[in-house]
């Protein structure tokens, strides 16, 4: 397992979020269902966001970093583990579904570390294998899935939303707290 090497290559790109890849690293990867965040707190989010970026321009310091982390990526999570929407994944056949997905290619296409199935989005930590993407594996994922609890639940239509937060993992203690916030997810989640 690899962390995010500075001194190696690093291609990027952008949806609505930054996308960072480097081969053969680990990412902490977060999925939700389409529903999960209502979009009038995503527009204000967004422009609280890019008046935030306007302020703060790059390079960032470490206090800067970590504002940015609590005020918009653990908000985003707060939401989330707050279970708005249809949250469908809390179904018993469905998460069952759900969890068997994403354990099924584990050792062939990627490495999986730990995951969770939330009401209404996924955790995973996951090192994609020689040969195949993280946009491949979790396209796999998202696909399979939708297709298959729309039928375990008798409807049509869109299950997640298109686009997916991924980050790579840049060391041993921040995996560490990464595992811990995926194994504590569902009690902290449930207990509220």
């Amino acid at each position: 397992m690899r962390f995010f090497d500075s001194n190696e290559k690093l291609k990027t790109y952008r949806g609505r979020l930054p996308h960072w890849r480097q081969n053969r690293v680990i990412y902490f990867v977060t999925f939700r269902l389409y529903d999960s965040l209502p979009a009038a707190k995503l527009d204000e989010l967004r422009q609280e966001r890019e008046l935030w970026l306007k302020l703060n321009s790059a390079p960032w310091s470490a206090t800067q970093r970590q504002e940015y982390n609590e005020r918009f990526n653990l908000r985003i999570q707060e939401w989330l583990d707050a279970g708005i929407g249809s949250c469908v994944l809390e179904h018993a056949k469905v998460k069952q579904l759900m969890d068997t997905v994403v354990k099924f290619f584990d050792g062939n296409r990627y490495r999986l570390d730990q995951f969770c199935t939330m009401p209404n989005h996924v955790h995973v930590l996951v090192s994609p294998k020689p040969g195949w993407t993280l946009e491949q594996i979790v396209h796999s994922w998202k696909s399979y899935s939708a297709n298959e609890i729309n039928r375990i639940l008798g409807r049509h239509g869109r299950l997640w939303h298109r686009e997916y937060f991924d980050h790579i993992v840049r060391h041993d203690v921040q995996l560490e707290k990464i595992r811990s916030y995926i194994k504590q997810n569902p009690l902290l989640c449930f207990a509220k």
